[in-house]
């Protein structure tokens, strides 16, 4: 991985679940990390200053601010959500976010942006927070500076929150889609590390590029979670209705069972980071143990 020619790369939302495994990938590359935060007071942000990143309060709202905080940066990565959490999603706050990152970047002269989107997002999925990120990246594509696109699947680090449940002595796993289809699924580190290796060697990540670690079905799934506990362990399907009211997480669901969903190379991507977590590595690292 090259190293030289970069001195300081910018990370949005550094003390993030993505924006914390960018920032640890180029902290260990020895690259000076500049982390624009909203607060630069919180414990993260000083654990983050103590291993040497430079500390940027932003404000995503204040055009002047943005840029400011990255000028004479070599490359800057930024991700994006809807404001407020995924009830009731504001993708148009998210996309408004995206643009003002994105034309900041422009007015402090960055020469690269790598911009981590979501797979499916150039695919008309119809799913809100997808075609929000989608307009980002439509937005970018206008700006006339070195662009890399990544679009990282579902997060394996999902699983925290839809962990199977103990009954009766076993595991039971429910989603809300069919099982017999599989689900591709990434890390979340190794979307820090992919993101690192586009913004310290471009030439090495093409400037569009679907990611994922792993593609389970929902029994597989179970069986992962089962070989790691040495639990039993099954899979229950849900159906798509135990979403009502949540819009754009159902659209979501209903659109990972539209095969082909998720669309990543896994042999592309393990070329590129070949130590992409499976998902039985995932729940090694991370040591999972099923709650009470």
């Amino acid at each position: 991985m090259t190293t030289g020619t970069t001195s300081t790369i910018a990370v949005f939302a550094a003390t993030g679940s993505q924006g914390g495994a960018v920032t640890d990938a180029l902290l260990a590359h020895g690259v000076t990390v500049r982390a624009l935060l909203r607060d630069i007071t919180s414990d993260k942000a000083r654990a983050l200053a103590e291993r040497g990143a430079e500390l940027a309060k932003i404000d995503v709202h204040d055009a002047r601010s943005l840029a400011s905080a990255l000028e004479g940066v070599d490359a800057f990565w930024f991700m994006t959500t809807p404001p407020g959490g995924m009830q009731d999603a504001d993708t148009e706050g998210e996309t408004a976010q995206g643009i003002a990152l994105a034309d900041a970047a422009v007015a402090a002269k960055v020469p690269h942006i790598v911009f981590s989107s979501v797979g499916g997002a150039d695919r008309d999925s119809h799913v809100p927070h997808f075609d929000s990120k989608r307009l980002v990246e439509q937005h970018l594509a206008t700006l006339g500076v070195r662009t890399t696109i990544i679009r990282p699947v579902f997060f394996t680090d999902n699983f925290r929150w839809f962990a199977p449940t103990i009954e009766d002595g076993a595991l039971v796993l429910r989603l809300p889609f069919p099982d017999g289809i599989t689900l591709q699924m990434i890390a979340a580190r190794d979307v820090g590390a992919i993101a690192a290796r586009a913004l310290l060697d471009p030439e090495a990540v093409p400037d569009e590029l679907e990611i994922a670690g792993d593609a389970l079905t929902g029994s597989e799934i179970a069986a992962a979670f089962a070989a790691k506990t040495g639990m039993p362990a099954h899979y229950e399907a849900l159906p798509l209705s135990v979403m009502d009211g949540q819009g754009d997480m159902q659209a979501m669901f209903r659109w990972f069972a539209e095969t082909p969903a998720y669309q990543a190379d896994l042999e592309q991507v393990r070329h590129i980071a070949p130590d992409t977590w499976t998902l039985a590595e995932w729940l090694e690292a991370v040591d999972f143990t099923p709650a009470s």
